[in-house]
């Protein structure tokens, strides 16, 4: 099945098929909700701050030895270094929130604070959601020359923090730009947009699919399960890697984020060789107890001779295709 570009009602982004996006039910049920979340739950956050996780950035002097490492740096934060090429991914280092005063509060400081940052050849925002795009870190960017490329709609807000335009490229879905000799792809997600009640869907969200000489990987974002991951698994793949999101699920949106079970179910059907966990185990975004989500893939792992790549927090890891466990949460 060819991959299309995203379809609009007006003036609003749909999914590919129909999706409850969570939250309907409008400020009453945004309400409920935010009491519930103030409320607690049994180990929604740990008992103390993790870490600290500091990244040792000599290790970016050496180029990894089979072309491709990964730094985690919380929820779906990753530096990836792909055959020469250095990219990241959704930054955000403060609360995932629209003020720093309010809102979920990072379980452990970012391990590479933008100061120490290596060079970048490029930043990839998936969509505009606060646990995805961080106000203060695009600010701090504005001097720099590193590109940025992100779902269509998305620039408006990169501008508008003092990002030019010329620095901004927006994809489709099915749409791609080169960085350098890289390939970078935007590709179909289940999810939603807005950083308000009021301007929901205006904007884009996406996958990328990430191509270089060497390696093939593929950076889910936010997603709920749907039928696309085999589309692009059969378009795209297979992949050396795949990013896929396991936390922050629940009753109230089944349809936008997957859990570890569904992403397992997503990894295989991508045709991945080895499965990342990103989108846990930094902000307290749901009901479910914090652990669980990498508990919960860990032996849905070994159910399905999945190879996982689970890194410490701010260590660069070579991704070769052996298990990666570190079981730094336990």
């Amino acid at each position: 099945m060819a991959i299309k570009h995203a379809q609009k009602e007006g003036k609003k982004f749909i999914n590919t098929i129909p999706t409850a996006e969570g939250l309907e039910g409008g400020f009453s049920s945004v309400l409920k909700m935010t009491i519930k979340m103030i409320a607690g739950g049994a180990d929604r956050k740990p008992k103390h701050q993790l870490g600290p996780f500091v990244t040792d950035t000599s290790v970016y002097n050496t180029p990894p030895a089979n072309g491709l490492r990964v730094t985690w740096l919380g929820h779906s934060c990753l530096l990836l270094e792909i055959d020469g090429h250095r990219l990241l991914t959704d930054p955000v280092f403060g609360r995932a929130s629209f003020a720093q005063w309010a809102g979920p509060k990072r379980f452990f400081p970012t391990p590479l604070p933008i100061n120490k940052w290596p060079r970048l050849d490029a930043i990839i925002i998936s969509h505009d959601h606060y646990d995805h795009l961080d106000e203060t870190v695009i600010r701090k960017l504005t001097n720099s020359n590193t590109p940025f490329i992100c779902s269509v709609g998305v620039g408006a807000q990169l501008q508008k923090w003092g990002i030019v335009a010329s620095r901004i490229s927006e994809l489709n879905w099915s749409d791609s730009t080169q960085v350098k000799d890289l390939t970078i792809t935007a590709t179909p997600a289940r999810h939603f947009s807005g950083r308000s009640l009021t301007n929901r869907n205006e904007t884009l969200w996406s996958s990328f699919v990430i191509k270089g000489p060497k390696h093939n990987i593929f950076y889910g974002a936010d997603s709920g399960m749907f039928p696309g991951f085999k589309d692009i698994g059969d378009m795209y793949g297979p992949f050396d890697l795949t990013m896929l999101e396991i936390g922050a699920y629940g009753e109230g949106w089944p349809d936008i984020h997957m859990g570890p079970d569904n992403a397992i179910q997503a990894h295989l059907a991508l045709r991945g060789k080895q499965m990342m966990p990103i989108h846990w185990g930094t902000f307290n975004l749901a009901f479910h107890p914090w652990r669980e989500p990498v508990e919960r893939v860990v032996e849905g792992a070994k159910q399905y001779n999945i190879t996982l790549f689970l890194p410490q927090p701010g260590l660069p890891t070579n991704a070769n295709g052996s298990d990666v466990v570190s079981n730094w949460w336990q």
